[in-house]
């Protein structure tokens, strides 16, 4: 059996990918191929999730056991899991996170179950747009001044804090105990 995934991006509106696997094959091969038809290096603890049809995670299939399962909460890895114990239907919807410190995800669904016929090797069957960024780096979300690599220049932090120094008359003293010892 094999099965066809689709996987878009909220990122980038272009991005489109489908890739074809056995249902044999477990989650890390799945990864891979994702990987690969992305372009992206297999550096990162990426992750499944199992999605409702609302697109709410409920089971997840990670790299490695980071040891944060419960008791309660069974921990999959994706060497030992295959496909075919979470994929049960097309349409099946599914995350796939590829950078988890910005929680950045592709969106998976099956769109086909091609019965009768295997898949010795994942592949990427259909590629369209540029997938995103691999990696946000956390730099890139701290806000910078205009043609500053810093936020403060020298000059602009002196400007924002006052250039004239500390003037003890102009505070207000009304409303404030102050206890002299």
């Amino acid at each position: 059996m094999i099965f066809k995934f689709v996987l878009i991006s909220d990122e980038a509106e272009d991005f489109l990918r489908e890739i074809s696997i056995d249902a044999d094959s477990t989650f890390l091969d799945l990864n891979k191929a994702i990987l690969d038809a992305c372009g992206y290096s297999d550096d990162q603890i990426t992750s499944f999730y199992t999605c409702n049809d609302e697109w709410e995670q409920e089971e997840q299939i990670t790299r490695e056991d980071m040891g944060f399962g419960t008791a309660d909460h069974d921990v999959y890895i994706m060497e030992k899991t295959e496909l075919r114990n979470f994929i049960n239907d097309e349409d099946q919807k599914l995350v796939f996170v590829f950078d988890p410190f910005n929680d950045r995800v592709f969106y998976m669904k099956v769109s086909e179950i091609i019965t009768g016929k295997n898949l010795k090797k994942p592949e990427c069957t259909r590629k369209e747009g540029t997938a995103p960024r691999q990696i946000n780096d956390m730099d890139s979300n701290i806000p910078t001044s205009e043609g500053s690599d810093d936020f403060f220049d020298e000059d602009e932090g002196s400007d924002f804090f006052g250039s004239d120094g500390f003037n003890e008359e102009d505070i207000d003293f009304e409303g404030f105990e102050i206890e002299e010892h």
